[in-house]
């Protein structure tokens, strides 16, 4: 329990109303779990407006309300705290009311397009393995050490963040990874968190049906490293030329990290198999497990990071060598009897979806077919479609366009959108079945000895969200079944 005025610290309050100080006991968005002594945040959302809840969230107990708008008649019997931006204001105050959990551990988050998962997961694994406790947070799962716990978003809302890092400093983590999306950076969920690093991997085409203009989607991630202090870290990916835009003005040490130029932290690929990645990085040499380009940038990334938070270089390299990525990030699948190699990828963005297969084809020998399983996301930018399916047609032999996530959208009409970007000479070899397991089944048909099977978009997710419905699905064990692996 706080008092009012103690987690209003670095919040600009415009006007309160009702008793100034009253004890807070809780903190909540939605008005269903107001209770007494609760503080309401009303919330301007991307489809609701908190401020329409207002009222239940009273009838539900809550004796003090954060908003934007004060309503017309006013209950004496509640306090009222105007701000400017409801959202920004409950970052401050979660942070205030749960301790300052961030400043007392070292908290490293990453953004972009891609990659997050993946580089949030290696660094967890590594300090761990390193022998540091540590906090996860990510769009698989969440950790407090080797505790998991389900994760409903890739960033949760603030209050949850900060509930989060109260609950790993309780249990005596040194370090917590998250990733920030572009939409928590934007909504302000990650306001009043102190950083010890960032991390920028790439930025590409998703999330227009939120954004709206690319320019937008590059702000908000840009706001990310906007917010960061002078002792902390920002490493940025300078192979992707929006790199250097995410640090123009930034307050944190800026450092850079590259494939394919002179910089503070550099990798060459000297191999890239099935076995794995053979690099060298900044003049060590380095052998792991993970495949492909796209994981050449994570794993320096990461060894960077450690280096920056003060790791020694050998003892991370080698860590690093024994480590495997995330869940549903480039994880195969071999059937011996048959030779066939099928892969079950997350890549659920045009360039994502374009890096894996260009990794496949890398790896693949020369008679060796590409099968490409994909689909889309319901309720999400429709832009991508088309350019999905071309990609797939453009670097796979067969495609088999299939249901995702449909969500509140008809199947047919996403496959519809997707089906504009098929190129007319690859008509042929493009397949559309609704049905995702199906479409699973008829991949392991179509194959033959060293074929390649690739199951992409929903990567770690055990479900498809059908009319609100989440109903048990997983890419991986459909196709270990159908390969009799």
């Amino acid at each position: 329990m706080k008092n009012l005025q103690d987690i209003l610290t670095n919040v600009s309050v415009l006007e309160i109303k009702g008793e100034r100080n009253p004890k807070v006991n809780k903190l909540t968005l939605d008005s269903r779990r107001a209770e007494q002594g609760s503080l309401f945040a009303a919330l301007r959302g991307y489809q609701t407006d908190g401020h329409q809840f207002i009222d239940k969230a009273i009838a539900n107990g809550a004796s003090i309300i954060l908003l934007e708008t004060l309503p017309g008649n006013l209950d004496s019997s509640v306090t009222y705290v105007e701000v400017a931006n409801s959202a920004e204001a409950l970052g401050w105050m979660a942070s205030n009311f749960y301790n300052h959990p961030s400043e007392k551990l070292k908290l490293v988050g990453v953004t972009g397009t891609n990659g997050k998962t993946t580089t949030v997961t290696l660094l967890y694994n590594l300090f761990q393995a390193l022998g540091y406790k540590c906090g996860l947070l990510s769009t698989v799962e969440n950790r407090i050490g080797q505790q998991a716990l389900a994760a409903t978003h890739t960033t949760p809302d603030s209050i949850a963040i900060n509930a989060l890092l109260a609950d790993m400093v309780e249990a005596g983590c040194d370090y917590a990874f998250m990733e920030v999306s572009s939409h928590a950076a934007e909504q302000h969920r990650i306001a009043g968190l102190e950083f010890a690093g960032a991390i920028f991997t790439n930025i590409s085409h998703d999330h227009l049906d939120y954004h709206k203009t690319f320019d937008n989607y590059i702000k908000a991630k840009k706001s990310f490293f906007d917010i960061l202090q002078k002792n902390a870290f920002a490493l940025v990916n300078i192979d992707d030329k929006r790199g250097d835009v995410m640090v123009q003005n930034t307050k944190a040490n800026v450092y850079r990290y590259s494939l394919h130029r002179l910089t503070d932290f550099k990798a060459k690929i000297l191999d890239n198999s099935l076995l794995g990645l053979h690099l060298d990085i900044n003049g060590q040499d380095f052998h792991g497990r993970l495949i492909g380009e796209f994981n050449a940038y994570n794993l320096l990334a990461v060894y960077a990071a450690a280096l920056l938070l003060g790791q020694g270089k050998e003892e991370v390299l080698t860590a690093l060598s024994n480590i495997n990525t995330a869940e549903g990030r480039f994880d195969y699948i071999f059937d011996p009897k048959r030779q066939i190699l099928g892969i079950v990828d997350y890549a659920h963005t045009p360039d994502a979806l374009e890096k894996v297969l260009e990794t496949i084809r890398q790896l693949r020998q020369a008679n060796s077919k590409v099968i490409t399983v994909v689909g889309c996301g319901g309720d999400r930018d429709k832009t991508k479609r088309p350019e999905m399916a071309r990609i797939a047609c453009n670097l796979s032999e067969q495609v088999i366009l299939t249901s995702d996530n449909p969500r509140t959208e008809q199947p047919e009409a996403i496959l519809a959108d997707m089906e504009v970007g098929i190129p007319k000479d690859a008509a042929s070899k493009t397949l559309t079945i609704v049905d995702r397991k199906q479409a699973i089944r008829t991949a392991c048909k179509l194959a033959n000895s060293g074929d390649i099977i690739l199951v992409a978009g929903k990567g770690h997710e055990k479900y498809q969200d059908i009319q609100g419905v989440k109903h048990p699905f997983d890419d991986k064990e459909i196709l270990k079944y159908e390969l009799q692996v």
